[in-house]
């Protein structure tokens, strides 16, 4: 069982990037193992954690296909329809409520 190299904040060695890093230069991990940590300490609470990737092994980004953009499309549209009224709220309905915010708010103003 091997452990994985700990880096400080901001002290990781050249070469080696998170996923958002990856993803800003427009890369992904492409199935490589996780590499390093990288820790941030926090005061009262246990350090933030990030994964570290090697960049020179990183795969591009695969691009949207017309396919791919309608699947995302439908998806979103169906996070927006109101499973108890079926209405279009326009907005994305908050899970904490599963319902449009009239709907939500329909029972207390019947109290």
């Amino acid at each position: 069982m091997s452990t994985l190299p700990v880096y400080r904040w901001r002290l990781a060695p050249e070469g080696l990037a998170t996923f958002r890093q990856l993803r800003a230069l427009g890369l992904r991990p492409g199935g490589q193992p996780v590499v390093a940590q990288l820790e941030r300490p926090r005061r009262r609470r246990g350090p933030l954690v990030a994964f570290l990737y090697r960049i020179d092994v990183a795969l591009p980004v695969r691009p949207m296909t017309p396919a791919r953009w309608a699947a995302l499309e439908r998806a979103n549209a169906a996070r927006r329809i109101c499973p108890s009224c079926g209405w279009d709220a326009g907005y994305r309905i908050p899970s904490s409520l599963g319902v449009c915010v009239p709907c939500a708010d329909a029972p207390q103003l019947a109290a």
